[in-house]
């Protein structure tokens, strides 16, 4: 005898969203991943597991409990509870980050101005939902873009703006003539998202005058800029560069974090500053933060206060910075990066089709190569299955139909003998299957 026939649902009545081409691709490389656990990936643009090795959560829930307890004064029973209770939506540990802002990247801002965010893509999500009221307001974005900003933007019906990516970010020229089409049309250009530093996927960095043109520029056309921070700790010595909050006088970034790269992913710890005033009709004014934080509520109530403390007691056992420890991670991943660029150069000299080349960004975790035909999911599936290495087709990363000639290369998670294994493996993979 049959049961009860199940509810199905039509997919023309769910959100587009929910087929949008970011999960879809992410759904896809978990899943041919997993179908082949003994490739070489250099899909995921995870940390290395060795910057794992010196964390000890009881040693740091413990450091920070004991900093609540005889700086901040709280009872010791009390202070526990901290970690219990649901806690405040604006976060329990903004007075570390903000410190740790200021030490590490020169940022001034204060505690109040600042939301911990579960990751950043939450906070990606709560600052493009606070932003955009209007179906006329769109979202600017570098191409290639980062999935989890086009995702976050397709998920709450922000209208997107592509612009190119030079080797220096976004191309200023072409970000200016989008803000004044759009004006012309009757929209307007809300905000800009940026990754100035070896952003994801394009490994492209912007200079110090490129900065400043783009802050002018926002301030000139007046646009938020919203500037994400994930890879900017992988500089060499030397060669660092202020982000665009610690240039912005004008209240123009708003500047999105994570400790997913610096500390560890599984804490899920992400932060905005918000510093811009809101005005009430009384005249009193708020930061942005504090309607983030608003909407927060709303979305995940709170970022779990256990691990806000783990990160809280990490920042608290280095002196309230993470240069030292993040200066380790950096040089590994600096040397990935070498690694895999130089296996790369061996393989060419060994021979490879014509119309492969790639590009040879300084730090970060990322790599594009460009082929002569289509890197999509029926060849990854061959590269995956006949040759054992996996990477990430560039289309998803695109708003139109660019893209679909490249490749993502990600060596942040493997070892150098890894990398090499890899690299030839790409290798007999291109000279068989990437002939024009």
């Amino acid at each position: 005898m049959s049961g009860p026939r199940p509810y199905d649902l039509d997919p023309a009545d769910l959100h587009p969203s929910v087929d949008g081409p970011a999960p879809l691709a992410v759904g896809f490389l978990n899943e041919i991943m997993a179908r082949h656990p003994r490739a070489v990936s250099f899909a995921p643009g995870a940390p290395h597991p060795r910057s794992y090795a010196d964390i000890d959560l009881g040693r740091h829930l413990e450091r920070f409990l004991t900093h609540a307890v005889q700086d901040l004064g709280h009872p010791p029973d009390a202070a526990r509870r901290l970690l219990y209770e649901y806690g405040p939506g604006r976060g329990l540990i903004n007075h570390l980050v903000a410190d740790a802002l200021h030490r590490d990247h020169g940022i001034r801002t204060a505690p109040e101005a600042l939301v911990i965010t579960v990751g950043a893509q939450e906070a990606l999500l709560l600052v493009l939902r606070a932003l955009f009221r209007s179906a006329t307001d769109v979202l600017a974005v570098a191409e290639p873009c980062f999935v989890g900003v086009t995702g976050a933007a397709h998920l709450l019906g922000v209208g997107l703006e592509a612009v190119p990516e030079t080797d220096r970010g976004p191309d200023l020229d072409a970000l200016l003539t989008a803000c004044r089409t759009a004006r012309r049309s009757g929209r307007r250009i809300r905000a800009c998202y940026v990754a100035p530093d070896f952003s994801n996927p394009g490994g492209n960095r912007m200079d110090l005058d490129a900065r400043l043109r783009l802050l002018r520029l926002a301030a000139e056309e007046e646009f938020l800029v919203l500037e994400d921070n994930a890879y900017g700790f992988t500089a060499a010595p030397g060669r660092e560069l202020p982000p665009l909050k610690a240039l912005d006088t004008e209240a123009r970034v708003v500047h999105i974090g994570t400790f997913a790269k610096v500390c560890f992913p599984g804490a899920r710890v992400g932060y905005v500053v918000a510093d811009q005033r809101v005005r009430a009709p009384d005249g009193s004014a708020t930061p942005l933060a504090a309607g983030l934080a608003r909407l927060k509520t709303m979305v995940s109530v709170n970022t779990s206060p256990v691990c806000q403390a783990v990160i809280g007691g990490m920042l608290l056992e280095h002196g309230g910075s993470l240069a030292g420890p993040v200066g380790r991670r950096a040089a590994l991943y600096r040397r990935n990066l070498a690694h895999l660029l130089d296996a790369l150069d061996r393989q060419a000299a060994e021979g490879l089709p014509p119309g492969i080349t790639w590009n040879r960004p300084e730090a970060g975790f990322f790599v594009r190569v460009a082929l002569p035909v289509r890197a999509d999911e029926a060849l990854l599936r061959v590269s995956a299955s006949r040759y054992g290495v996996l990477w990430t087709p560039m289309a998803p990363f695109y708003l139109g139909d660019g893209g679909d000639r490249a490749l993502r290369l990600s060596c942040s998670y493997l070892e150098p003998e890894r990398i090499e294994i890899g690299a030839a493996r790409l290798g007999a993979f291109l000279r068989a299957e990437a002939r024009p």
